[in-house]
């Protein structure tokens, strides 16, 4: 009887919880360097997002190793990598295109955004320039595809 009490407790301590835990913004985790300004400014961005960012400082070869092992080449990466539920997020990916990401599940290593285009998230200009450019999936065997187009 004891135990059934418990795990009515427990049950009805999940309900009541649901609601505040779909609310919680979703988590992520970044490797950048410590002094790259557009690195910060990104995950400005990402908390302008309702992101929640866990930011660790890294070195080159700590950044490189990191993006080698998520399985970004050279061809796909950028100045930061990020990981988020599974995910690998190389470079200045939008925002709504981690949301949309995480809330489709592509069967599919992560996004990218090669090099550094200008007006990306990180990469606003003061004088408002900017350039056209893609995010790019990146699918399991290395191949990409674009995800979207900005």
């Amino acid at each position: 009887m004891n135990s059934t009490i418990r795990y009515l407790a427990l049950v009805t301590v999940l309900i009541w919880a649901a609601p505040a835990l779909a609310e919680m913004p979703p988590s992520i985790e970044v490797w950048k360097s410590a002094t790259c300004q557009c690195c910060g400014k990104w995950v400005s961005h990402l908390e302008e997002n309702g992101f929640a960012v866990k930011t660790n400082a890294a070195d080159t070869t700590t950044l490189d190793k990191i993006k080698r092992k998520a399985g970004i080449g050279e061809k796909l990466d950028s100045c930061h990598t990020a990981k988020i539920d599974g995910y690998v997020i190389e470079g200045h990916v939008p925002a709504s295109d981690i949301k949309r990401l995480v809330a489709e599940r592509p069967d599919a290593i992560g996004l990218t955004v090669p090099g550094m285009p200008l007006g990306s998230p990180g990469m606003e200009q003061r004088d408002g320039k900017t350039e056209p450019y893609d995010v790019l999936l990146i699918k399991k065997n290395g191949a990409t595809e674009i995800f979207a187009s900005h």
